[in-house]
């Protein structure tokens, strides 16, 4: 079986950062690891709190992962702290990690800011040119590239630009604000447009932690970037598609929609109260 390791924040809702990457990794049929980053208190409605490991607890973690179940490919989340990601960035130079999938997450679906403008600095000097792909939404793509995006004309310069800067792929998200579900994929100085059907589900809590581990999912299973955003772009069509409607402000995705098999057909039955029994304990 395939491997897949990510490295991000725990969401206390389960609907995006480790939470959400371990939903995705197994719907993608892959084992899924994690090293967690820091914990949140977080809703549908908003992030209350944050609350970072050390950055020898971190090491500990990705020590244990790479000397015992080496994994295909990696995914890195929220890391909202320098030293943190000076230490991811030290245990995947020395662990040799390929197919590295970075989601560089600054703000929550809900607005919450998530890292420091520090953070950010030292994301940008040693995590992301280890990247080999990059998947930013359109405000995170403004920070990194230094270019206001309005326009689909606007994400290949920003993309490029971003590329350029880190030597890798950029998978820069068009979301809601430029062209609904069509992303671009640029990589050296080409580009290509990845069209999705747009899915009128208000509940987007996680989309962006989900599509960057079922990229890492299929990179793992051998699959080239390509078809591997292609399958990810249809899995998150998929969750979104179905509905799912819980919490009182961004709800998250079902992640698991396309599960089979008895255990998940008994979620939506109905079991009425046997009234010969007795009081439960």
């Amino acid at each position: 079986m395939r491997t897949a390791l990510t490295i991000a924040g725990s969401d206390s809702s389960g609907g995006a950062g480790i939470q959400a990457d371990i939903k995705t990794m197994i719907a993608n049929g892959v084992y899924a690891m994690s090293a967690i980053t820091a914990l949140t208190a977080q809703n549908t409605t908003g992030v209350t709190g944050i609350m970072e490991v050390t950055p020898e607890f971190l090491a500990e973690q990705l020590d244990d992962i790479f000397t015992d179940i080496y994994p295909d490919a990696v995914k890195i989340g929220m890391v909202s702290a320098s030293p943190l990601i000076r230490i991811i960035t030290e245990k995947l130079k020395a662990y040799k990690a390929d197919k590295i999938v970075v989601d560089p997450v600054m703000v929550a679906t809900s607005g919450s800011r998530l890292i420091s403008d520090e953070a950010i600095e030292t994301l940008k000097e040693c995590l992301l040119p280890m990247a080999s792909v990059l998947t930013p939404n359109i405000p995170e793509a403004e920070v990194l590239s230094g270019l206001a995006i309005e326009t689909q004309k606007d994400m290949v310069a920003a993309a490029g630009a971003i590329s350029r800067t880190y030597s890798c792929a950029v998978l820069l998200k068009g979301g809601h604000q430029i062209n609904d579900a069509n992303d671009l994929l640029y990589r050296e100085d080409s580009y290509k447009w990845f069209n999705g059907r747009r899915i009128d589900n208000p509940n987007t809590h996680g989309t962006g932690c989900t599509l960057s581990s079922a990229i890492a999912s299929n990179l793992a299973k051998g699959f080239d970037l390509d078809t591997s955003v292609e399958r990810a772009k249809a899995y998150i069509s998929g969750a979104l598609g179905a509905m799912l409607d819980l919490g009182r402000g961004s709800g998250p995705m079902d992640h698991g929609f396309a599960l089979t098999g008895e255990f998940i057909r008994e979620k939506e039955e109905r079991i009425a109260p046997d009234s010969n029994k007795g009081e439960a304990c």
